[in-house]
């Protein structure tokens, strides 16, 4: 097998869309759960987490399913060419994360939808790790903040902001005062 022959179709192309808030869909956490297992397939050691918005159970954001995987530096470029083996792209347009702290990008269909995933592959080190967990557990912990999380985003597209990375920006904002 080449180095970058895709093993599973499972995994479909990126395409952008405009920045939006969405109602939460719980078949997120499925497409979640479905997508971990097939990198277990290929990486059984590393642990796939559901992080981002829908991660929360009522959390309505834009919609992607982000997962992330903790690594050692000595398994990120394993880890890299099995994501994509498995169909995931490198970030395109103008700010990709590094390849040091790559995101790999896809889609995945499920139920008639088309999901729009990121997998972010972050070093086991970087207190990003546990940012991202503490702020997914926050939210699931307390109601209020979870509706002013919403309602900030919500904010954010009903003031016109179509850009997802200036949408991204502005909402972390919010995550950077809840981190503290």
């Amino acid at each position: 097998m080449a180095m970058f022959e895709q093993v599973d179709p499972a995994i479909g192309p990126y395409f952008s869309r405009l920045a939006a808030c969405r109602d939460y869909d719980t078949r997120a956490a499925d497409v979640a759960r479905l997508v971990a297992a097939l990198v277990y397939e290929h990486l059984p050691h590393v642990r796939v987490e559901h992080v981002g918005s829908t991660s929360v159970p009522g959390c309505a954001g834009k919609g992607n399913v982000d997962l992330m995987i903790a690594v050692a530096d000595s398994e990120l470029e394993r880890v890299k060419e099995v994501l994509d083996r498995l169909g995931f792209q490198r970030q395109i347009g103008r700010d990709p994360f590094p390849e040091s702290r790559p995101m790999r990008v896809g889609s995945y269909v499920h139920d008639g939808e088309t999901f729009l995933i990121h997998v972010h592959v972050i070093p086991a080190s970087s207190p990003e790790v546990d940012e991202m967990r503490f702020f997914r557990t926050c939210l699931r912990a307390d109601p209020e903040l979870l509706g002013a999380y919403v309602a900030r985003k919500r904010e954010i597209v009903a003031a016109g902001v179509t850009d997802s990375l200036e949408y991204c920006g502005i909402k972390g904002e919010f995550i950077k005062e809840v981190l503290g």
